[in-house]
């Protein structure tokens, strides 16, 4: 007969591997509202800009059950050590991807603003951005569903590539709108954009440092200023949502 003890366990595990199943669903509504918010912008689609909109409260209800899930975790199963760091990270990812799903409702919204418009240079440069900060946000869920520390460290590292995005598309509208005063209200909704684009990145690279710390208990306070270099704090969490 199954001892106490055991029993304690296999439910311990039952309700992180919930957890975990509920971040991982996070993660793939998150990742896939940033590519069809770009797609509706890039094809001028408002039917698919209309359902990432639409969808965005699925989130909030995942972010939910995931914080009442970890709480209650935490007071009837009182887990230690890397089990503790696990379940407190789980709740904090799932509340950041809630953010980033915002962040692809609010590009969504943007997409009507676009309509009529024809074919506009800076806008060629935000799937690139897009894509990289998807692909942030793919990694870092990978490095916390295999607690690979190591792969949580290269997705910050890569938050870079997207300052470096937005600057030169931050540079080249500056340039569109001193050559013609009647761009001044398109190239503010790119900034927007881009803006919201910049925040996922960095909004993915909080995520590493929370899979880093829940790998290995060590905050990378104690190891990086900002991003990859030795001595100060780490990684800046991303401003509140412009809705």
């Amino acid at each position: 007969m199954p001892q106490s003890g055991e029993h304690t366990v296999k439910a311990f595990d039952d309700d992180i591997g919930e957890l975990r199943a509920l971040v991982s669903e996070m993660g793939g509504i998150a990742e896939t509202a940033i590519g069809d918010a770009m797609h509706a912008l890039m094809k001028r689609d408002l039917e698919t800009a209309k359902r990432v909109v639409e969808e965005d409260p699925k989130l909030n209800e995942l972010d939910a059950r995931c914080e009442r899930l970890a709480v209650r975790l935490i007071a009837l199963r009182a887990p230690m050590a890397d089990d503790l760091r696990e379940a407190v990270a789980a709740m904090k990812i799932a509340n950041v991807l809630e953010r980033i799903g915002d962040y692809a409702k609010n590009i969504a919204k943007r997409v009507p603003d676009f309509e009529q418009r024809g074919d506009i240079e800076p806008l060629s440069i935000l799937p690139a951005m897009a894509q990289v900060v998807s692909e942030m946000v793919h990694d870092v869920l990978d490095a916390f569903a295999a607690r690979d520390a190591d792969k949580a460290l290269a997705v910050i590292e890569r938050d870079d590539a997207v300052d470096d995005f937005y600057n030169s598309l931050f540079r080249t509208l500056m340039t569109y709108m001193v050559e013609n005063r009647h761009n001044i209200a398109l190239s503010t909704h790119l900034l927007f954009i881009a803006k919201n684009l910049e925040r996922v990145g960095d909004h993915a690279a909080n995520i590493g440092e929370m899979v880093y710390f829940a790998a290995t208990g060590e905050h990378l306070a104690d190891r990086y200023d900002f991003v990859g270099e030795p001595g100060g704090t780490a990684v800046p969490g991303a401003a509140e949502d412009e809705e």
